[in-house]
């Protein structure tokens, strides 16, 4: 007696390939529209969120709080930067940074994207109202109108402070945190505002002189397009100041302990000797153009700055000094 063979018939195997292709399609889309969100800068705007809402708290808040304050805030940045993808997409197309966007390759349409921005942007507002409280919500739509209209249709393409004012939108998470647990808003809060907008310029604008010709070849005045190296890292050193400065301001603001103190000011100090080494290797490019600014150290550092700083502040509340 013979064994059936194990071969798969031809209707079967054309199945099975139409499936496998059926769902490298769809993951393929789902792709496109996360890309659109851009998860790299929510991720960085969450890591602000629990720091402050657990020194809101003085301790830990409750788990649920948490997690719906970071699925609203979620949501909600991912509005505002669709929205943003979805204005921007002309000069995306001119920028080899941004031309391998979902609306740029075609993989999402306009159309669709907008359909999406808003639906998050509802969806967010609704859910802080309904979950959170109200003036988590009201923060929140601020967010994304300063992000979409403010930065993105009045500021973007017409100042080299672009990113100065604009910056506010990712100032905000530190306001929604601290108001899902309080319910209110304090001067401490205004502090951690005051670390973000500082940090804002000294973070943006190194990446702004490595992608500079991007920036001239889509007409978008970004200061290290408009402005020479020099008067860049001079203001990328006066906006650390300022940024150290409010850091240090949170001290008798929250009672912080001389733990988060020292961690700040060497953090801080970290920082601005920095932002001084990428002034030094300005004026030595503006002798010798073969020497590197290395401006994307700067980058990378100022992420890591912010992540300790915002470390420091989510520990100190627990500790019994």
């Amino acid at each position: 007696m013979t064994r059936p063979s194990a071969t798969p018939r031809p209707a079967d195997a054309g199945a099975a390939r139409a499936s496998e292709t059926g769902r490298a399609r769809a993951r393929a889309v789902i792709g496109a529209y996360v890309a659109l969100t851009k998860p790299r800068i929510i991720e960085l705007l969450l890591v602000t969120t629990v720091p402050t809402m657990i020194l809101a708290q003085g301790g830990m808040p409750s788990f649920g709080l948490v997690l719906a304050t970071l699925v609203g805030g979620a949501a909600a940045a991912g509005s505002a930067n669709v929205l943003n993808c979805y204005l921007d997409r002309d000069i995306d197309a001119l920028m080899n940074r941004t031309k391998r966007r979902p609306l740029v390759t075609g993989e999402v349409t306009p159309r669709a994207a907008l359909v999406f921005g808003l639906a998050l942007g509802v969806l967010s507002l609704t859910w802080f109202a309904l979950v959170v409280n109200a003036v988590s919500a009201l923060l929140t739509a601020a967010a994304i109108l300063v992000y979409v209209v403010g930065y993105t249709m009045i500021l973007k393409r017409r100042t080299s402070q672009n990113i100065v004012w604009g910056g506010i939108a990712g100032c905000m998470p530190v306001l929604i945190g601290w108001s899902a647990v309080t319910g209110s808003m304090s001067w401490a809060g205004v502090a951690l505002f005051g670390v973000i907008f500082f940090w804002t310029p000294p973070h943006y604008w190194p990446l702004s002189m490595k992608f500079r010709r991007d920036y001239a070849a889509a007409g978008v005045p970004m200061l290290p397009v408009v402005a020479g190296d020099r008067r860049v890292a001079t203001e990328v050193i006066g906006y650390a100041l300022a940024m150290v400065a409010c850091s240090l301001v949170l001290v008798p603001l929250a009672s912080m302990t001389w733990v988060y103190t020292v961690v700040a000011v060497a953090l801080g100090a970290w920082f601005v000797g920095a932002c001084v080494g990428l002034y030094r290797r300005a004026r030595l490019h503006d002798a010798d153009g073969s020497v590197k600014l290395g401006e994307m150290r700067l980058f990378h550092l100022s992420i890591t700055y912010l992540t300790l700083l915002f470390l420091a502040v989510a520990v100190d509340p627990f500790l019994p000094f």
